[in-house]
């Protein structure tokens, strides 16, 4: 990792650069041709004061191996006095507002040539992207020549996104000189802001070889690569034993085969078993894990919590207890949640892990990382600023305007839309519930908590599984028989929806009878009765479009059908509240439904991993629905 300003406690302006020791080709004299160029970087700006920002970061190609500007909004490209003097093509990610050079905002990225004003820029805001969170941010930077394009791509996660965030039609021939040097430069402005990279790859292509004028082909002519792989511990005890069995096997081996036979095949039974555990204690360093989340040691998260203070309490959930992390040496804030050392929290640790350990989307709380040490499971996420939607919509907290609930809807679909139907193995998260919903520093929904989230083959049959969920979210057909399905999960989005547009708790008790509401229920007899905008929030005012109100509360009746064929997939329902398909029929009364089964489940029964046909053929859901 390289740092390119100063790791200070207090506030400083300083200015970094790294360069590449060696220039590169990128224009080709013979053939008269400039380079393509494709670069992959990954970076973090931290800063131990949230409140304090410096200016960016900038990846820039130079003539010149000296660039060193001034601190300040200068991003270490050029200097002060001499603004123009510095030659260079740069990607800025600007993290401050300076209106000296026309900054729309103070989260964006730019293209500059030989000067700080960009010729075009983009809010990285609108991508869901924040470039000053202390998130790890992965960047890719591709110019063709031929096409005469320069794109920038930034993910969270180190898949690379279909749409650029900037993209520009130039061409740099003017520009790219024969060797040219590349590199990073960063600058503060009296602040603690700390910028990091993480990894780099860098490689040219496209000159033509006259040597091979008969074949012409493409050549990648430079390439340069920086990463910092994590490497699976070796365990020194298994080294050690391997090193005397094979020894003692040798040496009887001569003396009596019979035993040296035996012994080999007790010592490869021993090793495989002690590889599996350490596998399972180390939860299978696989190839998705090592290029995203890390992990953490216990001394670390412990520190960053201040041991598990009962004042970093942020929330509690089905796995365990969340506490907000501040670690101080990166500057960074983090969600730690801290199993309740039980079987159970084990099994949900694992899950939670090797499920969303695999998963990318811009709606997903992002994992960071993880720590199994000392008996404790522990699973390290970005920090919601904004917390649960339950305590937004119930508890004191900002105010939740009608374009953030939309926004917020549209959120949870599209990321269902992912789980269900866009992964490669389905995911059922079986827990939906507005208190698993978080809200990051823009109010974008996040979906998190995979604790009993279940993985599927797409187009298989649901298994039997113990409920699992939360009252007042669960599908009736779920409740009477235990099948898990993408339904099931539709049904619970279905009540979220509902509690957003309302600002009602699923099951709640009126305030003059003291009976107990349940919210579709009551939604649906506005409905039937014409009134269905009655049920928007009233502490929205009015302050909503109502066309809007009235399609969001329909997709959440639709959605909350008891009659599960009649649910819309997410996908649908994603295309509903997007404008690009019409709403559902709902009838005007809600379906009513009754179970008939001619078994008699048991715990066995419904606990099997084991999909019985034969069991399902003999139950019957029967729905009367009246229009």
């Amino acid at each position: 990792m390289i740092g390119l300003t100063r790791e200070l406690g207090v506030p400083s302006s300083s200015a970094g650069t790294v360069i590449f020791n060696n220039p590169i080709k990128f224009f080709d004299s013979e053939t008269n041709t400039t380079a393509s160029f494709s670069t992959k970087f990954s970076f973090t700006i931290a800063n131990l004061n949230p409140s304090s920002f410096g200016d960016g970061l900038s990846f820039f190609l130079s003539p010149d191996n000296r660039i060193l500007g001034s601190p300040g909004g200068y991003l270490g490209l050029v200097n002060s006095s001499q603004l123009t003097k510095n030659k260079f093509l740069a990607i800025e990610f600007d993290t401050r507002l300076d209106m000296h050079f026309d900054d729309p905002n103070d989260n964006h990225v730019g293209f500059d040539i030989e000067s700080l004003n960009s010729i075009k820029t983009a809010n990285t805001m609108l991508q869901g992207i924040n470039l000053k969170a202390g998130n790890v941010i992965t960047t890719w930077i591709d110019y063709k020549n031929v096409q005469e394009k320069l794109s920038v791509f930034l993910s969270y996660s180190n898949i690379k996104p279909e749409k650029a965030i900037l993209s520009l039609d130039i061409n740099l021939y003017e520009y790219l000189k024969e060797n040219m040097y590349v590199g990073f430069s960063a600058s503060t402005e009296g602040s603690t802001e700390l910028h990091l990279i993480e990894n780099w790859s860098f490689h040219t292509y496209g000159f033509l070889s006259l040597r091979t004028r008969k074949n012409p082909h493409n050549v990648s002519d430079n390439s340069v690569a920086f990463v910092t792989p994590m490497i699976p511990e070796v365990d020194s005890d298994s080294s050690s034993r391997n090193n005397h069995h094979k020894k003692l096997g040798l040496e009887l081996g001569i003396a009596v085969p019979a035993f040296f036979f035996v012994a080999l095949v007790v010592f490869v039974y021993v090793s495989v078993r002690r590889l599996n555990s350490i596998k399972t204690q180390k939860l299978f360093f696989n190839h998705e894990l090592l290029t995203s989340p890390r992990e953490f040691t216990y001394r670390e998260l412990k520190l960053a919590t201040k041991g598990f203070h009962s004042s970093r309490i942020i929330g509690h959930g089905a796995f365990g207890t969340v506490y907000k992390a501040f670690f101080v040496n990166s500057g960074t804030i983090a969600a730690v949640k801290r199993s309740k050392h039980s079987h159970e929290g084990k099994t949900e640790f694992l899950a939670e892990l090797s499920i969303i350990a695999c998963l990318r989307h811009k709606n997903l709380v992002q994992l960071q990382g993880w720590c199994v040490e000392k008996g404790e499971l522990l699973l390290v996420y970005d920090f919601m600023p904004n917390g649960s939607l339950d305590k937004l919509l119930y508890q004191q907290g900002p105010y939740l305007s009608w374009s953030h609930r939309h926004n917020i809807a549209v959120g949870l679909a599209s990321v269902l839309t992912y789980l269900h139907q866009e992964c490669e193995q389905q995911v059922i998260h079986r827990d939906i519930k507005t208190g698993n919903v978080l809200l990051d520093g823009n109010f974008n929904a996040r979906l998190g908590d995979f604790g009993l989230a279940k993985l599927m083959d797409h187009d298989k049959s649901p298994v039997s599984t113990l409920t699992a969920g939360t009252m007042g979210y669960l599908a009736p057909e779920y409740l009477q028989y235990g099948k898990a399905t993408e339904k099931t999960d539709v049904f619970s989005f279905g009540v979220v929806i509902l509690e957003v547009a309302c600002g009602r708790r699923p099951i709640e008790r009126e305030i003059d009878t003291q009976k107990m509401v349940n919210l579709v229920d009551w939604v649906w007899g506005l409905y039937s009765e014409g009134k269905i905008i009655e049920a928007a929030d009233k502490r929205l005012n009015g302050e909503f479009k109502e066309e809007e109100m009235r399609k969001l509360l329909l997709v959440g009746l639709s959605c909350a059908n008891p009659d599960s064929n009649e649910r819309p997939t997410m996908r649908r329902v994603l295309q509903i509240l997007s404008n690009e398909a019409e709403p559902m029929e709902v009838p005007r009364i809600k379906p009513s439904l009754t179970f008939s089964c001619s078994l008699h489940y048991t715990l066995d029964d419904i606990v099997s991993d084991d999909d019985d046909d034969d069991q399902v053929e003999d139950c019957e859901i029967k729905i009367t629905t009246q229009q």
